[in-house]
């Protein structure tokens, strides 16, 4: 009895027991059916991410180009390392520190940025990597799940010139800028100066992206639905620039242990040959990840290399000035064409105004040529007498002085010139008078130009009273074939006539064939015009100034040249620009002997950056 009792009972366990298992088997294979079939649309994606991997492919940098088609900005191919942060396990970080040499904290820190970012999205985890380095990778990526790789490129620079305030350099985004920006990734680099800076949005290009099929190590097996859904990147814009790179790498040459700026510009249309800021950096050293050291060195340098004084350097024109003041005279009818003033060696007015010799009677031709400074005194003296302090602010503004000219690359300053408001603010109302303004007249006192400003200014001389918009790139070119053009317009300065131009041009030309410029500045076979000034500074050596342009009577180069603490003008800057005046009109330098001058002449320390106020100096030549 007691036996059919039991059995009875394992029969009924048995049966409750299929039944369970019944009901479970049903369970899963509806569950099975829902996923499968019913919901399909919503949970196959999500199998789809967990099998197929989107990378992003990073576009190759636009190019750029001197104005005869020369290549002087490429690319150079370089090896990344990726993470997908999801996929990654921790326990690799010693391996992966034992083949790329970081440390494990140093990974550990990339990885916390990576999961920042994003952690189903690939993201740089080491750049510009060796092949040796990437070589290890690859035979161990099996070993650690989430890493990858990929080609990248860097800044390369294939001619002589450094052109490192033209070019500027690039450095990576960081997150807040990912964030204002959702085309940027983490680790991609972007300009921070230069054109590099300006034609950005040109350069970097456009993202492709590729769909890969991993397996659980997420290793890469082969390319999804074999690559219809990858998009190619689109290639940055290339940069045609108006740069000349043998006019550039000559300046660059020749301003070596110099400290100061230099502009040589087309003054038609505003196209700018070469650019020089000295001391520069070593461009190279910034093309790809950064040495920390070099880059503390460049900002701990008392110098200031990453200073631009071609746009930057605010200093005293001197008289350089001068031609300027001669048109401004003549459309004030402070002077006429006849006007003589006698020079005895200084103008008094309250005090003695030194001039740098006893020129006796000069007009304004021969004020220029023989850079007279009682005339110009004289004239200022008139001025302020008249109130005319901001009418000659105006005038002087519409060379291009005392405002950004607008170039195209970033920081550029905008120069002192006064006005009334201007010493009503530096010394109180009705505090300063007709004494704190004669100095004006020589290009000293409170006033400050940069060498692009100086450029601008000669130009508008040379090519007959219009200002033009100084530029470095002359037209883009898209991956599409279409192109975009600078087409930069003259602007006419209303108030400038021929008549007073000549005779400007005429004071400037005579000071370059007969003045101070002849013994550097002027050549055999091409009529150069121009003007040297030295300034005077309070804080140490005078400063060089020297414009010029040429030829003639068909302006097809103009230069303006400053050298800091360089004494005479004469003898500083003149050299530079006469040398690079060969270059561009013969092709070659007929005078190497200027060359071994200009180099071996000493280096002066670097001179403030802005001007101070000055009421008493005078300038020298």
């Amino acid at each position: 009895m007691r036996n059919k009792s039991s059995q009875i009972r394992s029969t009924v366990s048995i049966r409750v027991l299929q039944v369970v298992v019944g009901i479970a088997f049903l369970i899963l294979l509806g569950r099975v059916i829902q996923l499968q079939l019913i919901e399909y649309d919503t949970y196959n994606p999500i199998s789809q991410r967990n099998s197929i991997r989107q990378e992003f492919i990073s576009p190759a940098r636009g190019l750029v180009y001197d104005r005869h088609g020369q290549l002087i900005v490429d690319n150079q191919p370089t090896f990344t390392i990726t993470i997908t942060p999801l996929n990654f396990n921790r326990e690799s970080i010693p391996l992966l520190s034992e083949i790329t040499g970081y440390t494990q904290e140093e990974i550990e820190e990339r990885l916390l940025t990576a999961r920042r970012y994003s952690w189903h999205r690939s993201s740089r985890l080491f750049t510009e990597v060796s092949f040796e380095v990437f070589s290890k990778i690859q035979e161990n990526l099996w070993r650690m799940p989430g890493i990858g790789h990929q080609i990248e490129g860097i800044r390369n620079y294939p001619t002589t010139v450094n052109g490192s305030h033209i070019f500027g350099y690039l450095r990576e985004v960081n997150l807040n800028e990912i964030q204002r920006n959702p085309s940027y990734r983490l680790g991609d680099k972007a300009g921070r100066s230069g054109i590099e800076q300006t034609y950005e949005d040109y350069l970097r290009g456009e993202l492709g992206t590729q769909y890969v099929t991993v397996n659980a190590f997420g290793q890469e097996i082969n390319q999804f639905d074999s690559g219809r859904h990858n998009e190619p990147p689109l290639k940055g814009s290339d940069i045609h620039t108006t740069l000349d790179v043998e006019l550039q790498t000559l300046a660059e040459y020749l301003m070596k242990g110099k400290v100061g700026g230099l502009v040589a510009m087309d003054p038609q249309t505003g196209g700018i040959l070469a650019m020089v800021s000295a001391p520069d950096f070593d461009i190279n050293m910034l093309a790809g990840r950064i040495d920390v050291a070099y880059w503390r060195q460049v900002n701990s340098d008392s110098l200031t290399p990453l200073f631009n004084r071609a746009i930057t350097s605010i200093q005293p024109p001197g008289s350089t000035f001068k031609p300027l003041m001669g048109l401004i005279g003549l459309e004030m009818n402070i002077i006429t064409p006849q006007t003589n003033v006698f020079c005895s060696g200084g103008y008094y007015r309250g005090r003695l105004y030194r001039c740098t010799a006893q020129h006796g009677n000069q007009n304004l031709e021969q004020s220029i040529k023989n850079s007279c400074n009682t005339f110009y005194f004289w004239m200022m003296n008139h001025i302020a007498q008249r109130g005319g302090i901001n009418v000659w602010k105006d005038m002087v503004d519409d060379f291009g002085l005392g405002e950004r000219t607008g170039i195209d690359i970033p920081n550029e300053t905008r120069g002192i010139i006064p006005d009334s408001s201007y010493f009503n603010r530096a010394f109180g109302v009705n505090r300063w008078g007709i004494g704190d303004l004669i100095n004006l007249g020589v290009g000293q006192g409170a006033m400050g130009a940069s060498p692009l400003q100086m450029a601008v200014a000669t130009s508008v001389i040379a090519n007959g009273g219009y200002r033009v918009q100084p530029h470095i790139v002359r037209s883009i070119s898209h991956a599409d074939g279409s192109s975009e053009f600078n087409n930069t317009a003259k602007e006419q300065i209303p108030w400038i006539k021929p008549g007073p131009l000549n005779l400007v041009q005429r004071g400037m030309r005579a000071a370059v064939k007969d003045g101070s410029g002849r013994h550097y500045a002027n050549l055999r076979d091409v009529e150069v015009a121009g003007k040297t000034g030295t300034a005077q500074n309070p804080h140490g050596e005078n400063h060089g100034w020297f414009i010029t342009y040429a030829p003639y009577d068909d302006p097809k180069i103009a230069i303006a040249v400053l050298i800091e603490q360089g004494g005479f003008g004469s003898t500083s800057a003149a050299p530079i620009a006469g040398l690079l005046m060969e270059q561009f009109f013969y092709g070659e330098i007929r005078r190497p002997w200027i060359i071994d001058q200009v180099i071996r002449r000493p280096a002066a320390p670097a001179a403030p950056r802005t001007t101070t106020t000055q009421t008493t100096q005078a300038t020298i030549d």
